[in-house]
């Protein structure tokens, strides 16, 4: 944030005018006026005075600890995940709160670590996940008015859902409304561009991605009007999806384990225990092997996308929940389940 950015909002969050605050500091209300715009800035004898009166310091007026860079959030992200496996959760997410203390602007900080937190609560499967929606919305909320999109459309997304979940579905549907609806899909048109600069590299990371993320999509459109399905008990279709998804996500050549989630999830609503253990026969093996995007010809360019920890991470809360939780208490004794013993923590 700039320091004409970070006087008008600490004026603001005082509820002085410009002219007031002038007044405070012995300057014009058209100086003040400068200042916020960025035209030209406060003298070096004022800011001491400025900072009295915002009610803050030089390091935050000044932005000396404004913001990290990415190598430094990558590294404060391992050392959350290191934290939880190796003390608690909830030590992770004091760690994190403390640091985005200490670093209130960074909002590419605010952003990663919320986000981790958010999923590796249910990753690593802590008790009452939900204790922590309450303290994890309101970054949410603020970051909706992100001037980055890709973060301001990322955090309206979750705020979405955190109405939807709650049955506020007025909210909900009211935040949906703000969505801007645009007719220009900039990577289409960048990666559109680059081919005729011939960036071959460039063009194709942008169409792999697409790839990506249209495989996501239709997953997750598929695993919807399966859910969908099942509860309007339409058997057949319910399986249509399923079958589909596992075709779709195979012909797209994503990890190994992936094509069997949706049926494994059928299975699981339906309580099915033969069906469950055909999906997991095939998931549980392949979640110990890596996924290198790169070796497809579709994401040959994807970077350095080896999944081990992310599968790893799924096979200990997959083992985890067959073993003790409620969820799938109709498996646990059962002949199927024994059939599947070999395979629960096999490695681990």
């Amino acid at each position: 944030m700039k320091l004409g950015e970070i006087i008008r909002e600490k004026r603001k969050a005082l509820s002085l005018t410009q002219e007031q605050l002038a007044d405070y500091l012995g300057v014009s209300a058209p100086a003040v006026h400068k200042w916020e715009k960025g035209t030209t800035y406060p003298d070096i004898t004022t800011l001491p005075a400025l900072a009295r009166v915002l009610r803050t310091d030089l390091n935050t007026l000044l932005s000396f600890q404004e913001e990290l860079t990415d190598e430094e959030i990558t590294r404060f992200l391992e050392e959350l995940d290191r934290m939880i496996s190796q003390e608690s959760y909830d030590a992770a997410f004091q760690r994190a709160m403390d640091q985005i203390h200490q670093y209130p602007t960074c909002e590419k900080l605010i952003y990663t670590a919320i986000f981790y937190l958010d999923g590796a609560r249910f990753l690593h499967g802590v008790p009452n996940p939900d204790a922590y929606t309450d303290r994890l919305i309101p970054f949410y909320e603020s970051m909706s008015h992100s001037q980055t999109p890709e973060i301001r459309d990322a955090a309206l997304a979750m705020c979405i859902a955190y109405h939807r979940n709650r049955k506020d579905f007025t909210r909900a549907e009211e935040l949906i409304n703000t969505i801007p609806s645009t007719r220009i899909d900039k990577e289409e048109q960048l990666a559109t561009l680059y081919t005729q600069q011939e960036k071959w590299e460039d063009a194709q990371r942008l169409w792999e991605r697409r790839i990506l993320q249209s495989a996501t999509e239709l997953q997750t459109a598929l695993i919807h009007l399966m859910e969908i399905a099942e509860k309007e008990g339409r058997p057949q279709d319910a399986q249509f999806c399923a079958d589909t998804y596992q075709q779709v996500s195979s012909l797209l050549h994503v990890t190994q384990w992936i094509p069997y989630t949706a049926k494994f999830q059928l299975a699981s609503l339906r309580q099915d225990r033969a069906a469950c253990l055909s999906a997991l026969r095939h998931i549980l093996p392949v979640l110990k092997e890596p996924w290198t995007p790169q070796t497809c010809p579709l994401y040959r360019h994807m970077g350095d996308g080896d999944l081990t920890a992310l599968a790893q991470s799924l096979y200990d809360r997959i083992t985890d929940d067959l073993e003790h939780s409620e969820e799938f208490a109709f498996f646990r004794g059962s002949p199927e389940y024994e059939q599947l013993r070999p395979l629960l923590r096999e490695e681990g």
